[in-house]
């Protein structure tokens, strides 16, 4: 038992926890950042397939595929850029974990390894915020 204490108070001592906050977001906020470029030409004009796979294959109910496609193209630009800068990291991760959550039940229901992931690192943020190295902490956004 003792060298496991060690070996954990080692890791808490040299892994620095803003470094676990950056990494938490810079990784989520890669992985939809990418995803919005491949709906989009130039800055924010959504492409013609993303209205088609909005339309055809992702199929959102109680929404209108053209509006679900712009809404999830400016989401995934605006809430990964928030999370890297550390700015409203709780409210833009709470966004993105809803928006994993709609693409978990109604997009891809197979596909829910991938999306626990996903939802594990948007829980952190949401509930521990964006750590040290973040605009939040300097601003003072809890």
């Amino acid at each position: 038992m003792a060298l496991i204490d060690r070996t954990v108070h080692l890791m808490e001592s040299v892994l620095p926890t803003w470094l676990v906050g950056l990494s938490a977001r810079t990784g989520i906020a890669t992985v939809f950042f990418l995803s919005g470029r491949t709906k989009v030409e130039g800055l924010l004009t959504v492409n013609d397939s993303a209205y088609y796979l909005f339309a055809e294959e992702y199929k959102l109910p109680f929404i209108p595929s053209d509006i679900a496609a712009n809404l999830a193209a400016w989401s995934e630009h605006l809430f990964p850029i928030l999370l890297v800068l550390g700015l409203m990291t709780r409210f833009s991760a709470l966004a993105l974990l809803g928006m994993t959550l709609v693409i978990q039940i109604f997009v891809y229901p197979g596909a829910w390894s991938t999306h626990l992931v996903w939802a594990a690192l948007l829980l952190y943020l949401v509930r521990y915020g964006a750590g040290a190295a973040s605009l939040d902490r300097l601003l003072k956004i809890p």
